[in-house]
Formats: structure tokens, sequence, C-alpha cells
């Protein structure tokens, strides 16, 4: 994913930055100083480290992700390496890493197959689901006075929710997320050698698996999303065999990673602030105070940083060139704090509106699952407040990434206020 780092550009009067470092665990725990601090400089900078651009704005940032110069070229692994065969191909045939022609008839193909109801028809399987999980966090509470959220409800609520999209058995919950963790770690900085083998058997194993669950849907379909995939593969128009795996693949590893990591995030932002958390438990029978939430939770601690593109053509931003073959990292977290667009934007502000945000990303690379994001965050968010009201937070731990940013732990209490809303 990352370039080597690049020279200065030359030919042109440019704004360097050196005040942050993604593999600085100071900086990945506490971004946001830094890139407010590099915002001041400019709205396009080239960082040296890394040796590409980098976005300080809101406006550089939605910039960058709609110009159709600026595509989603990337590197290929297997080059003189076979075992990274599966993993370039499951990212080449995916929506998130092609370009237009093929781009437009992947997406459309998958909204196709989306449109016909699957999202909706979920709702009220993701609330049981999101129920039982609370009974076991309540007999947690019970026995221990404390849990940890991420383990406990944040983790498995989002895979169980996609495995009931594509009709896969439940029970593989766990493997479903130990290949997408293994996976999504290769967008971070200079993953190591046990992190590249990781992803490389779980891309494999993953593959596999998927193509043993939409044969067995080619033979006997159902009412779930994977069977419209394979008719969407065996029409006339068509996926692939390989675009579909790539799909699914990239259903569970986005799906997972932003309710995750959204879910942990926004939490944790609520809990910072006990005068706001009760003004939303206050207030949770309003359906637009829960929806308010779940926006601000996105955007106030955004759980994905960095979104990379590369120029195809030479393009002018915001007073730099941008030179054909470089790369500029659109880095959402510094666009969703940036004063310009939202009113005392590190203060989390349950109530914000508007709040145009751009953790969902922006132009034609936008979340193609943002409305089933939005719902389970909005259905588990609600639900874990309901029943266990004012909580604090005991301890918390940060995963040691950046582009992907999110808790590893997050061990909440009953509070010494209020008691918990099901006592």
């Amino acid at each position: 994913m990352w370039p080597l780092p690049g020279a200065r550009p030359v030919g042109q009067s440019v704004g360097v930055t050196d005040l942050f470092d993604l593999r600085d665990p100071a900086f990945v725990t506490e971004p946001y100083g830094a890139l407010a601090a590099a915002r001041e400089q400019a709205p396009v900078l080239w960082h040296e480290g890394l040796g590409l651009w980098v976005t300080t704005t809101h406006t550089a940032a939605n910039d960058v992700l709609r110009d159709r110069r600026l595509g989603r070229i990337l590197r290929p692994r297997s080059e003189g390496d076979d075992a990274w065969t599966t993993f370039d191909w499951l990212h080449a045939d995916s929506i998130l890493d092609s370009e237009p022609p093929k781009h437009t008839r992947l997406r459309r193909l998958v909204a196709g197959a989306f449109a016909r109801g699957h999202v909706a028809r979920l709702r009220p399987r993701v609330e049981e689901i999101a129920s039982g999980l609370l009974d076991d966090v309540e007999r947690v509470l019970d026995r221990d006075s404390r849990v940890d959220v991420i383990a406990a409800y944040a983790e498995p609520l989002p895979v169980l929710v996609i495995c009931e999209l594509l009709g896969a058995p439940t029970a593989d919950w766990k493997v479903l997320r130990d290949w997408s963790q293994a996976i999504v770690r290769m967008y971070e900085v200079d993953p190591d050698a046990a992190s590249q083998r990781d992803a490389q058997r779980a891309c494999d194993e993953f593959a596999s698996y998927v193509e043993a669950l939409a044969a067995e849907r080619a033979s006997a379909p159902g009412d779930d999303l994977l069977t419209s995939l394979v008719q969407e593969r065996d029409g006339g128009d068509r996926l692939s065999p390989r675009e579909l795996v790539a799909t699914v693949v990239l259903l569970l590893n986005a799906g997972h990673e932003a309710s995750v990591n959204g879910f942990g995030n926004g939490l944790a932002s609520l809990l910072a602030d006990p005068g706001e958390r009760d003004a939303v438990l206050d207030r949770l029978d309003d359906a637009g105070v829960v929806e308010r939430l779940v926006e601000e939770m996105l955007r106030h601690d955004s759980p994905l940083h960095l979104f990379e593109r590369t120029a195809t053509a030479d393009v002018e931003l915001h007073g730099v060139t941008v030179r054909a073959g470089q790369k500029v990292a659109a880095l959402l977290g510094a666009a969703n704090r940036d004063p310009a667009v939202f009113a005392d934007p590190d203060r989390f502000d349950a109530s914000r509106e508007p709040n145009p945000h751009l953790a969902f990303g922006a132009g034609i690379h936008f979340c193609l699952g943002a409305p089933l994001a939005r719902m389970e965050l909005q259905i588990s968010t609600r639900a874990l407040l309901e029943r266990l009201g004012a909580i604090e937070v005991v301890e918390a731990v940060r995963r040691p990434t950046f582009v992907l940013r999110g808790y590893e732990r997050l061990v909440v209490s009953p509070s010494a206020g209020p008691d918990r809303s099901s006592e």
C-alpha cells in the first residue's frame, strides 16, 4: 500500500510536514493536535516520511475523493511472489479498488443485489442479535461490575449481522472476524513479516470459504444477499467468480471494521462527557436523537482516517501540483475536525446538525454499505444505552493502528451517577 519515502517535489513551492509520524505510538493514540497543527500550514502538504501528499482540511479531502483524475490504483504485491496472488485479486476485483468502467459495472451489479430489500429485512434480526449479546453483557456486569464492550458486543455484532446478510453459518463468526482482522492489518504502515504471512493465509482461506458457500447457493438458493450475488454472477451482465468472492470479502472487512471502530470510538467519546451522556439518555425515545448521535460518533473519532488515491494525470490541488503517478492521502480524521466546517470541532456534540462528515468517503467510492452500518450503529447504540443506562469507561486500550482507528479494549462499568435504566 505504502510508497517508499520519496524525494521532495521540485519545481513548485510546497508545504512540507514532519509534524506527525504514523509509526509513532503517541501520534496514533492522540493524532488530532498534530493534524490541527498541520492544517494551519496548508490544506495540502507533502509528507516526507510517507513520500506522498496529504490533505488537512475538509474541502481538500472532499476534492481528492471526488476528482476522477485521482484513482484507486494499487501496486500488485504478487509480482515475483505468488503468495500474494489471492490478496491481489481480492483487491483488484473489488469495488473499492476498481476504477471506471469496471467500477461502474461492479457497483451497479452489487447495488442491484442490495436493492432487493436485504438490509431492510435485517432490522428485526439486528435488534435480536443486539438483545442477545446484551443479555450476556449484563450477566458479566452482574458478576464483575465491569465488561469489555468491544469483545462482548461491538466485535461479534457486525460479523453476526454479515453472516445473516449472506446466509453464512453464524457459528463461523469468529473465524470470519479473524480473517478480516488479518487482512486489514495490511492497510497500515510497514506491516511486519508475521502480519504479512497472516494476511496471505487469511486471503487464501477466506476466498476458498466464500467459493464453497457460493457453490451451495448456486444449487440451493436462499433469501439472502449471497444468493442475489450468485444470481448476478450467473446472469447476462454478470459478476465473475472472482468478483463475487472479492465483493463478499470486502463486505465483511469494511462492514466489520467500520461498525466495530465506529461504535467503540463513538461510545468512548460520548462517555467522556457525562453531561452529554445523560442528555442523550434522557431523550433516547426520540429517533432523531439516536440518528444525530451516531453521525457525531462517526465524525468525532472516525473509524477510517486515511484513504489513498493516485494521480493519473497532473492535478492542481489547493495550490500544489500532484504529478501523475504521485499519491495523495485524504486524511478523513483531519477533515472531520476542520473548524471551517464544524463549530468547536474537538467537542463531542451529540445533537450536532448539520454534520457533513466524510467518515464514509465521498464520490464514486462512497461506502456502499453505509446504510447497513448506520442501521447497525443506531440499533446497537440505542440498545446498549437503554439496557445499561449511565455507564463510564474504566479501561481503554487503543489499537496500535492509524489508518483503521479503534480500541482493542473498552471496559465500562455502571457510573456513580444514576442507576442502570434496566433496574
